[in-house]
């Protein structure tokens, strides 16, 4: 089995466009190996550190990537399968970053208020959960590794792996975890696909802008559904067909999902499109999946048992 490791420091995905050399090439049914490092590079160990060194925008949340996926074109969608996640590291790293998070003053919401002070949490990590914090009396937090960032390379531009997109990006998508498929977007020749950025858990909306932080190996699996272009993220699991919108506002990522949703249903499951529509209404569900990147991400979900018989 093939092992993708990140690459030297000097040559980390930071951005996620059709510029960078690959560093690997996969074919469409491979399953191969692949490890990241955590959204701040592997260099927190210590609650001491001064986050002003180690934070350097835009030199943030770095992706193992871009891979190369022989034979997809523009037009084709990617189809991601997360088989496992391993997390490599005893303990989990947070942190409050003074302006950074859905609760405060950022860049991109401006506030009088003076900024929040930093803090850094290492959360250690065992086999019955995570541990918060030594000194909080309440139970451990169930480990459960998600991919926070994962994507494909948009056509022209080089976007931050902070921010998410219709290329997929910076999600913070608890479904985008082992057991599930995860559809990108094809839009340069190889795809480019690009990982990063792993969670051992996150609530729903990430509110801090900060995670369980982790690094990962991975095992993926990758296909091609050729001629068929995903217009945005989609998830399979077991249970859901999920669609992802990626905007600012937040109802503007609501959205997409939806409409991308009912629109999935009525092509590819026999729905007539207003009574999906209305269906979802009924009986769908919705995940917040971060409010504190430079899009927001909202993810719908269809529960399958819902699915027209046959």
């Amino acid at each position: 089995m093939q092992n993708i490791i990140p690459p030297a420091t000097e040559k980390l995905a930071w951005v996620m466009g059709p510029y960078q050399e690959p560093i690997a090439t996969v074919q469409p049914g491979e399953t191969f190996q692949v490890s990241t490092l955590d959204a701040f590079g592997n260099r927190i160990d210590s609650s001491d550190l001064d986050l002003a060194e180690i934070i350097q925008l835009p030199y943030v949340n770095p992706c193992t990537g871009p891979i190369y996926v022989e034979g997809a074109e523009p037009g084709d969608t990617l189809a991601v399968t997360i088989d496992e996640i391993t997390i490599t590291r005893d303990y989990a790293v947070s942190c409050l970053i003074p302006e950074f998070g859905g609760l405060c003053g950022t860049v991109y919401t401006r506030v009088l208020n003076d900024p929040l002070p930093q803090s850094i949490m290492l959360h250690p990590i065992g086999e019955a959960g995570m541990m918060y914090d030594p000194n909080l009396n309440i139970p451990l937090i169930p480990v459960e590794p998600f991919y926070g960032t994962i994507g494909t390379s948009p056509a022209l531009e080089a976007i931050s792996t902070l921010s998410p997109g219709f290329h997929g990006g910076n999600m913070d998508a608890a479904d985008i975890c082992p057991g599930n498929t995860v559809h990108l977007p094809v839009n340069v020749k190889g795809a480019l696909l690009f990982i990063g950025d792993g969670h051992a858990a996150q609530g729903d909306g990430e509110v801090s802008g900060v995670a369980a932080e982790v690094p990962t190996t991975g095992i993926i699996t990758v296909d091609l559904i050729k001629g068929h272009a995903t217009p945005t993220p989609r998830v399979i699991s077991d249970d859901f067909l999920m669609s992802v919108g990626n905007a600012r506002p937040m109802e503007d990522a609501a959205r997409i999902a939806f409409f991308d949703l009912v629109t999935w249903l009525s092509t590819d499951y026999g729905f007539d499109r207003l009574a999906a529509y209305q269906l979802c209404s009924q009986v769908s569900q919705v995940r917040l999946a971060n409010m504190v990147d430079i899009l927001y991400s909202v993810v719908a979900k269809f529960p399958k048992r819902y699915m027209v018989r046959s």
